[in-house]
């Protein structure tokens, strides 16, 4: 599974990639910018999308504005954020994005729930 992943924390970035990847079927590409996500989107579209609310430059949400008329049925797009906010993840799903995932400590369980479709069986706002 091609997973892009827009964060701009490097350390973050870090520990997410090498949870994820610790299955080898996933293969993770960072992104430190929404734009250079979007560069990169021009000519390859991933999967899945984990992308930071909070960016430097263009927000996530921006950026999944941007690229939503290019993307699959079946392409996953979860946006994360440290905010556990109830009426941003409403506006996340008024505009289409269906999951959301707050950067707590559950943070990795969650990704992966999503990432195996069990997001359904899994509780994700703790």
């Amino acid at each position: 599974m091609n997973i892009f992943l827009i964060e701009d924390d490097d350390i973050y970035a870090e520990f997410v990639r090498k949870a994820l990847t610790r299955n080898s079927s996933y293969q993770v590409t960072r992104f430190a910018t929404a734009e250079d996500a979007y560069q990169k989107i021009q000519s390859e579209l991933p999967e899945v999308f984990i992308i930071d609310y909070k960016l430097p430059g263009m927000s996530g949400i921006d950026l999944y504005e941007k690229i939503k008329s290019r993307l699959k049925d079946e392409t996953k797009v979860i946006m994360l954020s440290s905010l556990d906010d109830g009426n941003m993840v409403l506006s996340f799903i008024q505009k289409g994005v269906r999951d959301y995932v707050i950067k707590d400590e559950n943070v990795i369980d969650s990704l992966t729930a999503i990432l195996e479709g069990k997001e359904d069986d899994y509780y994700l706002f703790n």
